[in-house]
């Protein structure tokens, strides 16, 4: 149910004209309800105004949100609502040009809105009315333009009043700085390059200035990506994703270095970085050790995405010389060996780990022991096992249940793709019943549900691309669920949709 303070915000707001004559006599306690009720109503001219009278240094989406016990809270988290998120920074924009203006003719009143928080906001399911990540940073980079162009007019008028109509000296008061810092997560491509750039190189003197979290790029040249990194600022940035660049070793040997000024880098990602380590040359060879070298040098390293990156052999060489364990490591699709899971097994990582993904790994035949061996190490600190296309049939899931009943503290397991039948799922929901943490479990379609058709042992693509009996897979599914229900277990979800695992996050565990 909602409070009565917030349904009197839900009504104030509700009315834009009532509330920009109230806003003067409006305690300031009651701005954050106000926000919150004008978001989750879509009011963006309140919001607006909300904003342009913010009485506080910071606003943050997070704190602002993450409280609120409505329903319509994973709305806000899962689709940001793209009118909003633009009145937002609209209200910024309006509020720092009124403050340059202000300062032109020595009225300001003081600085009260200095940092705003927009990190956290999620890119998933996008639609119509939601803004994804990419399109947020557009937006803000060309806010950040348009307030550098007011800027520099504010500041050309200011000089010529300075001067006086006859040229000569007037001296008047040094105006204060005016600026607003935006901490945000960007994603750039070769579409948005090209404005995000021109924001970031006059970022340090803008009123408006970007303040990087997380960092993404896709399909970037070397020469792009360097470039955006050096406009970074060193001590914000926690992550840095770089996907689908075709970087190779060679390419990585350009980029990391300067990854090594990110001081509290927590997480790097470099799937797809087209990384092939089987037919190493003497030169590749180098490569490889100097990509390790760099790695190294990241002291606050938590997290390493290397999926789809051929690994197989060369763990060691990557990961023995780094500094602290990782507590997030994703190597899928990575072609591993059994002497890759004995050094992992052995490492400093392992009894660390709070995130593991083997997905597309064959864990069906020489490398399903090396396995066990692993997740027996990782069991007492292990909350998200990745495992999916990893060729598991039912024979092979019987040797992992024994193992997978003690993960106590895991939250969630992904065996999706994987040749296992519907008694296979079932006795792998008896099994983890017991785990009380276990939250999330994305499953495959059981074999049986299948058309006959089916090539056994089926491949990934056969079980992606194949016929499902849906009348089949409903029993199947009302089954599962019933289980959880007489098992007291409806806490836990169930379900074959890999769009819920997009949203899981390291720093979110």
């Amino acid at each position: 149910m909602h409070s009565l303070v917030f349904l009197c915000a839900q009504k104030v707001v509700s009315h834009y004209t009532t509330l920009q004559d109230a806003l003067g006599f409006i305690p300031k306690e009651l701005y954050p309800v106000l926000f919150k009720a004008a978001f989750l109503d879509k009011r963006t001219p309140s919001l607006q105004q909300l904003v342009q009278t913010w009485p506080f240094p910071v606003l943050s989406f997070q704190k602002l949100l993450r409280k609120c016990q409505h329903c319509e809270y994973t709305l806000i988290r899962e689709k940001p609502n793209k009118l909003c998120i633009q009145a937002v920074i609209l209200g910024v924009v309006t509020y720092l040009t009124k403050l340059l203006e202000d300062r032109r003719f020595n009225k300001s009143k003081g600085q009260r809105l200095k940092v705003l928080d927009m990190t956290g906001l999620q890119d998933e399911g996008q639609g119509p009315e939601s803004m994804s990540l990419w399109s947020r940073t557009v937006t803000l980079a060309k806010a950040c333009l348009d307030v550098s162009k007011q800027q520099s007019k504010c500041m050309r008028r200011t000089s010529k009043r300075r001067k006086g109509p006859y040229s000569s000296s007037v001296a008047l008061p040094t105006p204060h700085p005016v600026s607003v810092d935006v901490w945000v997560d960007l994603f750039v491509n070769s579409t948005s390059y090209g404005v995000l750039k021109d924001a970031l190189q006059v970022n340090s003197g803008n009123a408006l200035r970007l303040r990087c979290r997380d960092f993404r790029a896709e399909e970037l040249s070397i020469a792009s990506t360097v470039g955006l990194l050096e406009f970074l600022e060193p001590g914000g940035v926690r992550q840095v994703d770089l996907r689908f660049n075709n970087l190779g070793l060679s390419g990585l040997r350009v980029v990391l270095p300067h990854l090594a000024k990110f001081t509290n880098l927590a997480s790097l990602k470099l799937p797809y970085s087209n990384i092939d380590v089987r037919r190493l040359t003497v030169g590749m060879e180098g490569s490889l050790q100097y990509f390790a070298n760099q790695l190294s040098r990241l002291t606050c390293l938590k997290e390493l995405n290397l999926g789809s990156s051929r690994l197989s052999g060369k763990l060691r060489q990557l990961l023995g010389d780094l500094q602290s364990p990782l507590e997030s490591l994703e190597l899928a699709f990575c072609y591993l060996l059994p002497t890759d899971f004995a050094y992992l097994s052995q490492s400093l990582h392992t009894p660390a780990l709070k995130k593991l993904d083997l997905s597309g790994n064959n864990l069906s035949d020489i490398l399903l022991q090396p396995f066990l061996g692993l997740l027996t190490e990782a069991a007492s600190t292990l909350l998200h096992l990745d495992i999916m296309e990893c060729r598991l049939m039912d024979t092979q899931l019987n040797s992992l249940l024994p193992i997978l009943g003690r993960l106590s503290r895991l939250r969630y397991l992904g065996v999706f793709g994987n040749p296992i039948s519907a008694i296979g799922l079932k006795n792998l929901l008896h099994r983890t019943l017991g785990l009380l943490d276990l939250r999330l479990v994305i499953y495959p379609y059981p074999v049986d549900c299948y058309g006959e058709d089916l090539p056994w042992p089926p491949t990934s693509s056969n079980l992606l691309n194949g016929s499902v009996d849906e009348e089949k897979f409903s029993r199947v599914s009302n089954e599962l669920q019933q289980m959880l229900l007489s098992a007291n277990r409806t806490d836990v979800v169930w379900t074959t949709n890999l769009c819920r695992h997009n949203s899981l996050d390291y720093f979110s565990l």
